[in-house]
C-alpha cells in the first residue's frame, strides 16, 4: 500500500512538473548567415535547430524533464556560435568560428550524438564537410585580405 502512494505521488509529480512552462520563443535574427544556398542548407539541417534563433521544437521538447535540458543545451549552443547573428562578427571572429566548426564536424563532436539520433538527416555527408572545408577557407582567406 504504502509503494502504491510512492508510485502515484511521483507520477503525480511528473505530471505537475508538465506544466512548468520553458521559454521556447525564438529570438529576432538579427545578421543571419551570408553564404551559398548549399552551405546555408547543409548549417540549417545538422545545426541551426541549436545554433540559431530558428530552432524547431520537436514535440518531444514539450514532455520534462526532456523540455528543461533542451532548452538550457540550446540556450548553451546559442552562446557558443549562433548563425543568427554571424554578420555582426568581425572577419577575423568568423574565420575562427568557421575553423572551430570545421574542427567539432571533423572530430564527430557535431552534429551531437544524441541529436543525430532522432534527427538522422542531420549527419554530415563526406561532400558536405568538403563544402564546409572549402567554405572556411574562403573565409580565413577573406580574414587573410582584410588585415
Amino acid at each position: 500500500m504504502k509503494r502504491k502512494r510512492i508510485y502515484l505521488s511521483i507520477v503525480a509529480l511528473i505530471l505537475i512538473l508538465q506544466f512548468i512552462p520553458v521559454n521556447r520563443d525564438n529570438p529576432i535574427v538579427e545578421a543571419d548567415l551570408i553564404a551559398s544556398q548549399n552551405i546555408k542548407t547543409i548549417f540549417k539541417k545538422s545545426c541551426y535547430d541549436c545554433h540559431s534563433n530558428e530552432t524547431k521544437y520537436p514535440i518531444y521538447s514539450y514532455l520534462f524533464p526532456v523540455s528543461f535540458f533542451l532548452q538550457h543545451h540550446i540556450e548553451e549552443a546559442r552562446e557558443e556560435l549562433n548563425f543568427s547573428n554571424w554578420e555582426n562578427l568581425s572577419a577575423s571572429k568568423k574565420a575562427s568560428k568557421a575553423s572551430d566548426i570545421l574542427e567539432e564536424i571533423q572530430n564527430k563532436e557535431m552534429p551531437l550524438f544524441s541529436y543525430t539520433i532522432l534527427h538522422r538527416n542531420a549527419i554530415l555527408t563526406n561532400e558536405e564537410i568538403q563544402e564546409i572545408r572549402q567554405w572556411v577557407e574562403e573565409m580565413e582567406n577573406q580574414n587573410e585580405s582584410s588585415n
